[in-house]
């Protein structure tokens, strides 16, 4: 009976530290935080469907605007912003995303050193951080800042290509 509880144990631990160290590898660990005490938004995605892809294409055609600040998301079509399935987009863009231009650097970086396609969670995510960092490139201040958002949307947009072209 001692053995079976010891087993247990172990499986256990196991399972955790892998859950740990995939969480440390991932290029949007916050993801992987439990978001606004719901459990189910753990790893949120938007895109489960064909028809999510058409909405998010849509939303993205209709202008979704990508801040940093209290509202992070913006839809300036009101009959797509009032749309349940958006929650979900906030939670990501709000939430999930880098806002900072060094948390950008570190997923670019990370992302230059994949070797392996990737999945299509954080595609989706990749995709929004270029539209967040592309929006936000106008806005910065300085010559310096402009060249650093620069080259941030440009390594973002080179690790969508390298994603999409042949393996």
């Amino acid at each position: 009976m001692t053995q079976w509880w010891a087993l247990l144990i172990i499986a256990y631990l196991s399972m955790y530290l892998a859950a740990t160290q995939h969480h440390r590898k991932a290029l949007y660990p916050s993801a992987y935080r439990i978001k606004r005490r719901a459990y189910s938004l753990i790893n949120p995605t938007f895109q489960r469907s064909k028809e999510d892809v058409d909405l998010l294409f849509e939303i993205l055609l209709a202008g979704l605007q990508i801040q940093g600040g209290e509202h992070d998301m913006l839809i300036a079509d009101e009959e797509l912003a009032s749309l349940r399935s958006v929650e979900k987009l906030e939670v990501i863009c709000e939430d999930v995303l880098p806002k900072r231009l060094s948390d950008i650097r570190r997923l670019t970086a990370e992302l230059a050193r994949r070797r392996q396609p990737l999945s299509w969670q954080d595609f989706e995510r990749t995709v929004l951080t270029l539209v967040y960092a592309a929006q936000t490139l106008p806005r910065a201040s300085s010559r310096q800042q402009r060249e650093a958002w620069t080259d941030a949307v440009m390594q973002l947009f080179r690790a969508l290509q390298k994603d999409l072209g042949p393996s």
